[in-house]
């Protein structure tokens, strides 16, 4: 399972393992309150990318398309949160305010289809 939570909103048992997904640490976040196992910063949208999308929701679609060619040239970091999904429950962590059209969400998405497609493989 895989959920999204914004990384600024309080840690529960309900989380499992909490991955912050930013390529930049949240502004005024303490690291003993966040309770991030991981920081996969190669999952996040390069620079370029943030600032070219800019939380626009009518940029929305040919985001994500930028969004998972990026992505796909970062298959290890990717394994590493489709394993750790395999073995528990995960929380994508973001810092955005926009809690709809953000890389968590989209990430999200991205790493479901992941999932069932490998899910597929193996009941063939």
């Amino acid at each position: 399972m895989i959920n999204v939570k914004r990384v600024y909103d309080p840690p529960s048992r309900k989380d499992g393992k909490r991955i912050l997904v930013d390529r930049l640490w949240p502004r005024g976040l303490r690291k003993e309150y966040a309770r991030i196992v991981a920081w996969v910063r190669e999952v996040s949208p390069s620079t370029e990318l943030r600032l070219w999308y800019g939380h626009d929701p009518a940029k929305w679609g040919e985001f994500k398309t930028r969004y998972f060619a990026e992505l796909r040239g970062e298959q290890e970091a990717v394994e590493s949160i489709v394993s750790a999904a395999r073995r528990d429950t995960v929380t994508l962590l973001y810092s955005s305010k926009e809690e709809r059209y953000n890389n968590a969400v989209a990430l999200k998405g991205y790493l479901e289809a992941r999932l069932h497609a490998a899910g597929r493989k193996k009941a063939a």
